[in-house]
């Protein structure tokens, strides 16, 4: 499984802002290594959120997203103390939630 994402909710006003770190190496599949042999595409497939449960979020990504990706989007209605949880799936059927807090 891979590593922790770093989630950062902080609300300001009516809504809050969440930044997202995911740990992925997102291989395109159309890299060699030193041999020469291509490495097999692994890159995250759907991205959802959800706030307090509710799904606020949902995205569809590709190979051409770039390795350790970063996410940042607003949720309406969000206030101190909600939480926050942010899930993917990659093509290999690996799978993460993490969830914060909003502060």
């Amino acid at each position: 499984m891979a590593d922790p994402m770093r989630i950062r909710a902080q609300a300001s006003g009516d809504k809050a802002t969440v930044r997202v770190l995911m740990s992925h190496e997102m291989e395109t599949g159309q890299r060699k290594d030193s041999s020469g042999k291509t490495i097999p595409a692994w890159f995250i497939q759907e991205v959802t959120a959800t706030h307090n449960g509710k799904p606020v979020l949902s995205a569809q990504w590709g190979p051409s997203v770039a390795k350790n990706p970063f996410l940042q989007f607003n949720v309406k209605g969000a206030k101190a103390g909600d939480k926050i949880a942010v899930s993917w799936v990659d093509n290999k059927g690996d799978k993460r939630t993490d969830e914060a807090t909003v502060s």
